[in-house]
């Protein structure tokens, strides 16, 4: 007997106008939840929440000839040739990230987003900027976490550069490669330098094995870009009102530290060592599924569930296996596989990459917010990428609101 709560795929996918695909694309993304039937093996739809759903693309519909580029509940409507996660995979311009991850540095992947060639990056000139004014800088926040000293150094190098404003695109690659290295200079901290940023920062922090620097490297790329997410967003938004390239990324950088994003290491880093001080994981895991606080919408808990990849996140793959290769004798990699493999069979959620980077912090016993700063100083090159893109396209992205508050008296008809 048809269940009027509740609609098959078929149902769901009908009454939302569209094929059963897409409507399993709407689930992995986050925009309709599913449950499981009890009587069979398929998957039932709230019949309330699609008729929600289909009224909100009614009305965009409508509202379309009006306002042709904004945000239709989450959906990101933004024409990019950037990045594309679909079907598992992350793309660079049309290349597997993951493959690119194995053996490409991060200039050789910016080089791809940003459009020139590689050389056009190594032979970028020096950041100009006073190398005595950096060391100032740098000992003056030197008790400052890596997050909050970029969020002062950027501003403050951006008034000492001369062409920051140039729209130019040789002016325009030549910010680039200052920003990029400037935020690398400004979290690790130390000198800007033109040398390979996962060489720099395996310098910093005293990572000497070849394979454990591979992985830097490895995840500096795997970072690098994820189509329009919450920061790079932000960063679109900033460069579509014409400010310059570091205004733009140090917004990014402010949406990235909040903890629903790239932030989430350092909650994940916490759940690692109460995990590992538990002297049951099972039970600490239980006490935790009962009262988590999760970042990602649908995450069972922080670090796990990517609503993009329903199988699993590639990125967090490669990162957690290289590190499986490349850990100390004497480390905790077993406790983190004990976590995730915990997880994964109380609930089937598998890590993201937020986890694999807060695990790769741990098991090399890297510096205290090592995760964010990788994530951080990947992240940069696609936020740099999509400024110049937006650029590009010249127009203000400014979306309309639908309000839902209470109309003036006498207004509203009869």
């Amino acid at each position: 007997m048809p269940n009027p709560t509740f609609l098959t795929a078929a149902e769901a996918a009908a009454t939302l106008g569209v094929s059963v695909t897409t409507l399993y694309a709407y689930v992995s993304r986050g925009m309709l939840g599913s449950s499981a039937d009890a009587h069979s093996r398929h998957r039932l739809y709230d019949a309330a929440e699609v008729r929600r759903l289909a009224r909100r693309k009614a009305d965009g519909k409508r509202a379309g000839k009006v306002v042709q580029k904004v945000l239709d509940w989450g959906v990101p409507v933004l024409e990019s040739s950037i990045t594309l996660v679909a079907d598992g995979r992350l793309l660079y311009r049309g290349r597997d990230a993951i493959e690119l991850a194995r053996s490409a540095s991060l200039e050789e992947v910016a080089a791809l987003l940003w459009e020139c060639t590689p050389r056009r990056i190594a032979d970028a000139p020096p950041v100009p900027l006073a190398p005595a004014q950096w060391a100032a800088w740098l000992k003056l926040w030197s008790d400052s976490t890596p997050l909050d000293r970029a969020l002062v150094l950027l501003p403050a190098a951006a008034a000492q550069m001369p062409r920051v404003w140039a729209l130019g695109r040789d002016a325009q690659l030549d910010t680039a490669c200052a920003v990029m290295r400037l935020l690398a200079a400004a979290m690790l901290p130390a000198a800007p330098s033109n040398e390979p940023l996962h060489r720099q920062i395996a310098t910093a922090w005293g990572v000497r094995n070849r394979q454990q620097g591979a992985l830097l490297r490895a995840a500096l790329v795997a970072c690098a870009d994820h189509e329009l997410n919450a920061s790079t967003f932000t960063v679109r938004c900033i460069t579509s009102t014409g400010t310059h390239l570091f205004g733009a990324v140090a917004g990014g950088l402010a949406a990235l530290a909040g903890p629903r994003h790239g932030g989430e290491t350092v909650r994940i880093a916490a759940l690692l060592e109460e995990a590992a001080r538990a002297p049951d994981l099972d039970r600490y895991l239980a006490n935790r599924l009962a009262h988590h606080e999760s970042g990602a919408p649908g995450a069972v808990l922080s670090g796990f569930g990517h609503p993009l990849y329903p199988d699993g996140d590639p990125r967090a793959r490669l990162l957690l296996s290289m590190l499986a290769d490349c850990a100390p004798a004497r480390s905790p990699l077993n406790d983190v596989l004990n976590l995730a493999r915990a997880v994964r069979d109380t609930t089937g959620a598998k890590p993201t990459v937020d986890f694999a980077l807060a695990a790769l912090e741990r098991v090399l016993g890297l510096p205290a917010g090592s995760a964010f700063t990788l994530f951080a100083v990947g992240r940069v090159v696609g936020w740099i990428a999509h400024a110049i893109e937006q650029s590009g396209d010249g127009r203000l992205i400014r979306p309309r609101a639908r309000y839902v508050g209470e109309c003036p008296l006498g207004d509203g008809g009869s």
